[in-house]
């Protein structure tokens, strides 16, 4: 169902992006894309034409005819034969960093080095090891660069967030998060099963572990009670679906937290893949159970439903602009990435976002995912050999 979601993405954002381009500033903030991805539409070409404050000027790929095919398909200015390239191209301010998992943390260093500000896909990186190196190097730098957990920016988010920490259904007791792809969306030949570049479902999933901790407000687990991957047959490093109970220590109560991400989803009866299943989290509290559908990428659907303990009544909630942090701000037909990368030119230009992914947290994150890696006996991932 995820795939599904990515490719409902890229057509509305396609159709908004377009139907409502504004003129640029003068001193538009001027963007390098590393990849030519397909996420690279969703995530910022497009969302990049509603926004006067952005350019997408370059993309780079390590192949010159690939990157000005791609250029040319996206009206980029410029295409660069090799990231090396693009980063030294003095007229970028910040870069987009879509490449494999395995190279995030090198590029994400180079970009930095080079002066760019960075916008950087989630994971973070392969492991916690390279993520505090690379926080390290921002801070001395004194550039920004922040995790695309795109999701996080979104008025739904923020709303079910506001409802939890406001106590009025109690405090929390577990969550469960989960995401799948039906068996044969993602070809054996994608990246995302390859170890070599940091490949597995929790990596690419990582989502689960994202909306778990933001909801909870939490950082590190204080364990991993639990973890099961079932690997791929074609390499038993790479998880084909994983499974994981988290325990958190919030304010001297224990949170119980299950995980379930997979790549592989078996279809319904051997027979009717589950398209049905999109990436959601169920929360219970004192006084309720809370389920949010399609956290992921709200802005296409969702709906938060709200049982209470007490009334035994169940109430729905729908929520795609405004709310607790974006207030006046965003339309009702922005995407996550539209919202994220309002966020990500205010914090360049030295303003307050409205949201923001600190890089603490990203560090949580990617500990997290090492812990669970850890636990289920696959070991955390390594960054791709140069």
């Amino acid at each position: 169902m995820a795939m599904l979601l990515q490719l409902t993405t890229f057509l509305t954002q396609y159709l908004y992006g377009s139907n409502n381009a504004v003129p640029k500033q003068p001193d538009a903030l001027r963007i390098g894309i590393l990849s030519t991805a397909a996420i690279n539409s969703a995530a910022i070409i497009h969302p990049a034409k509603s926004h006067g404050g952005v350019i997408v000027s370059a993309v780079a790929s390590r192949n010159l005819e690939q990157a000005q095919k791609f250029a040319k398909q996206y009206d980029i200015p410029k295409a660069y034969g090799s990231y090396d390239e693009l980063l030294n191209e003095p007229g970028i301010d910040a870069v987009y960093i879509s490449v494999p998992n395995g190279m995030h943390g090198r590029w994400a260093r180079k970009a930095l080095n080079a002066g760019k500000h960075v916008l950087l896909e989630k994971p973070f990186t392969a492991n916690a090891d390279e993520a505090r190196s690379l926080v390290q190097l921002a801070v001395e730098k004194k550039l920004i660069l922040v995790e695309a957990f795109h999701w996080q920016f979104h008025p739904a988010a923020h709303a079910l967030k506001a409802l939890l920490d406001s106590g009025k259904y109690g405090p929390i007791l577990r969550t469960y998060a989960r995401m799948t792809t039906p068996k044969g969306s993602i070809p054996r030949s994608d990246i995302r099963w390859q170890f070599a570049l940091a490949g597995g479902s929790l990596m690419d999933m990582t989502y689960v572990i994202s909306s778990t901790r933001y909801f909870l407000g939490a950082g590190t687990p204080r364990e991993v009670a639990a973890a099961k991957a079932r690997p791929t047959a074609e390499d038993p490093r790479v998880d084909e679906a994983m499974e994981a109970t988290l325990r958190y220590d919030m304010d001297g109560r224990m949170v119980e937290s299950k995980i379930y991400s997979d790549m592989w989803r078996p279809n319904a009866f051997g027979l009717i893949p589950r398209i049905w299943e999109t990436p959601s989290i169920e929360i219970e509290t004192e006084y309720a159970i809370i389920y949010f559908y399609n956290f992921m990428m709200p802005h296409l659907y969702h709906y938060i439903t709200i049982y209470d303990k007490r009334t035994k009544t169940t109430t729905t909630e729908k929520h795609y602009s405004g709310g607790p942090q974006w207030g006046n701000r965003g339309e009702s037909w922005w995407s996550t990435y539209r919202y994220q990368l309002e966020a990500f030119v205010d914090m360049v230009r030295g303003r307050e976002p409205a949201h923001w992914v600190t890089l603490d947290s990203s560090i949580a994150q990617m500990e997290t995912v090492d812990m669970v890696y850890e636990k289920s006996g696959l070991g955390k991932r390594l960054p791709t050999p140069e």
